[in-house]
């Protein structure tokens, strides 16, 4: 079920899924290398905040970007920074991927950072 299938899954989600300014959506990417997470109101059709693994912090804390460790480490940042924003519940968009691996470690940090979804 290659990328298409993960592409039909993300526009099923995203039919649901909406984010607006009081409650924006968490939207996540996953590459091979890094993880990418964005806050977005999709009323203004605008991204409010951005981070991924690429981020020089994060490389300090875990080198490899692809890995379930770089994806806590990537979720708790990202919560701290959204939270520090005015932002402290989000709609979660898991992009068509399946929630286990980097998907759930990236959900469960950023829930431990405060974050209410």
């Amino acid at each position: 079920m290659g990328l298409k299938g993960r592409e039909l899954k993300h526009k099923r989600i995203r039919r649901k899924v909406m984010g607006s300014k009081a409650r924006p959506r968490l939207c996540l990417f996953r590459s091979l290398n890094n993880l990418y997470a964005n806050l977005i109101d999709d009323i203004e059709r605008k991204t409010l905040f951005s981070l991924s693994t690429m981020d020089k912090a994060i490389k300090k804390k875990s080198p490899k970007g692809g890995n379930v460790k770089a994806a806590s480490v990537l979720g708790e940042e990202f919560a701290k920074k959204v939270i520090e924003k005015g932002f402290d519940k989000v709609v979660f968009d898991r992009g068509g991927y399946k929630y286990h691996g980097r998907v759930k470690a990236l959900a469960d940090a950023c829930r431990r950072g405060g974050l209410k979804f």
